[in-house]
């Protein structure tokens, strides 16, 4: 079960740690179609809800999912600890740096992170 919250005036759509794996770009349409209808800015999901496959640059799984987010103008917030799979890649290291400098997609560690980057 999702939920939509308003963070610092930013609508923003938390799914349930418990629900579907997200495997590909087809696994994320509901939810980013339900997300750009509620109105939502950004989509919350926790790490538990990704296939290992988003963690493997090689298998493009996150290229695919987060060009759909971009597509929708929604952003996208991978929530939890990543760091077993960043130890084991520098590709996904750069990645998650890349991503965390811009304003589409954030691989943050909890809620209390994700507050303080809607702040400002």
């Amino acid at each position: 079960m999702s939920s939509l919250q308003t963070i610092h005036d930013v609508s923003v759509l938390m799914c349930a740690p418990e629900g579907e794996v997200i495997g590909g770009e087809s696994d994320v349409l509901d939810l980013v179609g339900n997300a750009a209808y509620q109105g939502a800015q950004w989509v919350v999901v926790p790490v538990a809800r990704f296939d290992d496959a988003f963690f493997q640059l090689r298998t493009r799984v996150a290229g695919e999912i987060v060009q759909k987010f971009v597509n929708y103008r929604v952003g996208l917030v991978v929530l939890g600890n990543i760091s077993r799979h960043t130890a084991a890649s520098s590709a996904l290291q750069d990645f998650v740096r890349e991503c965390n400098r811009g304003r589409q997609t954030w691989f943050l560690a909890d809620a209390e992170e994700l507050r303080e980057r809607l702040k400002g």
